[in-house]
């Protein structure tokens, strides 16, 4: 069974810095792309964020130059550094997996619990 534990959020002030953490644990899998959505109340969730297995990211235009997406493929673990965090930033943050099991299940998508990033004075 694959799990995905998420942490690192918080309250922080304007402009402040955060980084989110999310671990795939499990087995009988490798990892396809890991990533980052968030969403605010009354809003759909977006993309934030994501990595591929060989290491290439993509990013919402919001966050281009504020945040940086990583990955240790040894510990199946992505990360989020949030830098110059606004109020807008202020959502649940969710990781997601895209995990491959077999050539019969190339690719099969997990999210984790959210954790929750409030940007606020």
């Amino acid at each position: 069974q694959v799990h995905l534990v998420e942490s690192g959020g918080g309250l922080v002030q304007p402009g402040g810095s955060l980084r989110l953490s999310c671990a795939a644990s499990g087995s009988g899998f490798s990892i396809n792309a890991m990533g980052w959505y968030r969403q605010a109340p009354g809003n759909q969730r977006d993309l934030v964020a994501s990595i591929t297995s060989d290491g290439s990211t993509n990013y919402a235009d919001s966050v281009k130059g504020r945040f940086t997406i990583s990955r240790d493929n040894t510990k199946n673990t992505v990360y989020l550094q949030m830098n110059s965090l606004q109020p807008e930033d202020t959502a649940v943050y969710y990781c997601n997996a895209d995990l491959y099991f077999s050539v019969f299940v190339p690719h099969s998508t997990y999210w984790g619990q959210g954790t929750q990033v409030t940007v606020s004075s």
